[in-house]
């Protein structure tokens, strides 16, 4: 007896344990890669992280620059441009969508 679409979900299931075991510990990600388009369409009035810079009063080239933005600067700005109240929302939710993209949701 061979049930349909079974062999499907099994390598499904493979590819979301690799992508798990990828995901596993400590990454760097770029601002484009957490924050692509879709997602900031979807919560902010901005097209892309780059368009959300260059509105802001904010002079970020670099990531020294973004570091020493002060918190409540960071989190005034989001918190009038976007559905966030914080910075550390934003992110939060962005890296939850990164996570839930590379294992393939």
């Amino acid at each position: 007896m061979k049930i349909e679409g079974f062999d499907k979900f099994q390598k499904k299931l493979r590819q979301m344990k690799k992508a798990a075991k990828e995901l596993d510990g400590t990454h760097s990600v770029s601002f484009e890669d957490l924050f692509t388009t879709p997602f900031m369409k979807k919560y902010t009035q901005f097209q892309s992280i780059e368009e959300f810079f260059s509105s802001s009063s904010f002079n970020v080239t670099s990531q020294e620059d973004f570091e020493v933005i002060p918190e409540e600067d960071m989190d005034a700005y989001v918190a009038s441009n976007t559905n966030f109240e914080t910075w550390e929302n934003m992110l939060s939710k962005a890296a939850e969508e990164y996570a839930a993209r590379k294992l393939g949701f």
